[in-house]
C-alpha cells in the first residue's frame, strides 16, 4: 500500500509498504479522506508538536474516514463496504486515568500520527473494531473527517461549561476555531466574537456562525467597549500564538473561564499572573477529546450546511507536499485541507 512519510521538515516521500490481514477484533479500512490538522502542520513546519519532537520517518494524519475492506475473526455487526470515521486514539482502559474517565490523558495512550505510531496518510489501516464509527449514507467522507476535530471543540465547551446566552470570544479562526464557533452555535451561546488576522478566515467564521469577526488589533477595544468593560464570559484560544493566550486573559470577565485549545509552538508561555489572580480566572487546558465523537457525528449529520463552508480544498496523496504548503501558509483561501490516500 502507498504511504506518505514525513522524512524531514517540509518533506514527504511516497513509499510502498505491506500490510497484514486484520487480526481478531480488527477491521481493515481503505482510507478515503484525511483532514490536515493544525498539529500535523506543527510537525511538518517545526519538527515537533509542542515539546514532542518528530522521529523520522513518521506518518501523520489523524482525521480519517474510509470504508471497510476486510474484517478479522470475532468481528460482528460490520462488513466489507461499510463506511465510517476512524478514532485515532488507542486507550489502555486500565490505568488510573482511564478508570476515572479521563481517557484522553491515558498513561499508555497510543495516538496514531505521533512518533512510533503511524497515522492515516496511507491507503489501508488495521484498527480495533471499537475505533470504527459508522457514518450515515448521506454523509460524505470529507464531512466525516471533521468528526475528530469537532469532538475536540465539543470537549472544550464541556470543560468550560458553556451555558446558553453566554458571551464568548474565539481567538483564531483556523479549522479548530471554526469548528468551535459551530459548537458554540449548537450550544446556543449568546454573542460570539471571532478574532482572526486572515481575511478569508474571518469570512469563514462569519459564514459558520460568528456574530462579529474582527482583527486582533481591534479586539480589546471593541469587545471591552461592547461589554461595558466587563469582558466575555469565556475566551477560547484556538490560535496559541505568541500573544493570543494573554489576549484571552485580557478579554475575559472577572470569575470567567479561559480554554486553551490550540497547541503552542513553545513550551513556556507568558501570562499576566496579576490579571488572572485579580479576576480569579479559571484556565482550562484542552487535551484532544474524551468520547465526544458520536456527539460530533450527530451534529455534523444534523447541520451539514453549517460545516460545508469549511471544506474548501482536496489533494490526492501524490500531491501531499502541495497540500501541506497551502495549508501551512494559509494560501488560496484554504479552510480545511483534505488529503485522499
Amino acid at each position: 500500500m502507498r504511504v506518505a512519510e514525513l522524512i524531514a521538515p517540509l518533506t514527504f516521500r511516497i513509499t510502498d509498504i505491506p500490510i497484514e490481514n486484520p487480526g481478531p477484533g480488527e477491521v481493515q479500512v481503505r482510507i478515503e479522506a484525511v483532514g490536515v490538522c493544525g498539529s500535523d502542520l506543527h510537525a511538518y513546519s517545526e519538527g515537533a508538536v509542542g515539546s514532542t519532537p518528530n522521529v523520522y520517518p513518521m506518518v501523520l494524519g489523524h482525521e480519517p474516514a474510509g470504508r471497510i475492506v476486510k474484517t478479522g475473526a470475532g468481528v460482528s455487526g460490520l462488513a466489507a463496504a461499510d463506511r465510517g470515521m476512524l478514532e485515532p486514539a488507542l486507550y489502555c482502559y486500565h490505568c488510573e486515568f482511564c478508570l476515572s474517565g479521563h481517557h484522553n490523558v491515558c498513561t499508555n495512550l497510543r495516538f496514531l500520527s505521533n512518533p512510533h505510531h503511524p497515522g492515516f496518510f496511507r491507503e489501508l489501516v488495521n484498527l480495533p473494531v471499537a475505533n470504527f464509527r459508522p457514518i450515515p449514507t448521506s454523509m460524505s467522507f470529507d464531512e466525516a473527517t471533521l468528526a475528530e476535530p469537532l469532538a475536540i471543540a465539543l470537549h472544550s465547551l464541556r470543560l468550560v461549561s458553556i451555558c446558553p446566552d453566554e458571551t464568548v470570544v474565539v481567538i483564531g479562526a483556523g479549522p479548530i476555531g471554526l469548528l468551535t464557533i459551530a459548537a458554540l452555535r449548537a450550544a446556543k451561546a449568546g454573542r460570539i466574537w471571532a478574532v482572526e488576522p486572515q481575511a478569508h478566515r474571518r469570512e469563514l467564521a462569519r459564514r459558520i456562525g460568528a456574530d462579529v469577526v474582527i482583527e486582533p488589533e481591534e479586539a480589546a477595544e471593541e469587545i471591552l467597549s461592547e461589554t461595558g468593560q466587563r469582558g466575555v464570559d469565556c475566551a477560547i484560544d484556538c490560535a496559541a500564538g505568541e500573544h493570543t493566550t494573554g489576549q484571552a486573559v485580557q478579554l475575559t470577565r472577572s470569575a470567567g473561564r479561559v480554554a486553551l485549545t490550540g497547541i503552542h509552538s513553545i513550551p513556556l508561555v507568558s501570562l499576566d499572573g496579576s490579571a488572572m489572580r485579580r479576576k480569579e480566572l479559571t484556565i482550562f487546558n484542552v487535551r484532544r477529546s474524551n468520547h465526544e465523537t458520536q456527539e460530533a457525528l450527530d451534529l455534523l449529520h444534523a447541520h451539514a450546511e453549517w460545516f460545508a463552508p469549511l471544506l474548501t480544498h482536496t489533494r490526492e496523496i501524490e500531491r501531499i507536499d502541495e497540500a501541506f504548503a497551502i495549508a501551512s501558509q494559509y494560501r488560496d483561501g484554504v479552510g480545511k485541507m483534505i488529503v485522499r490516500p
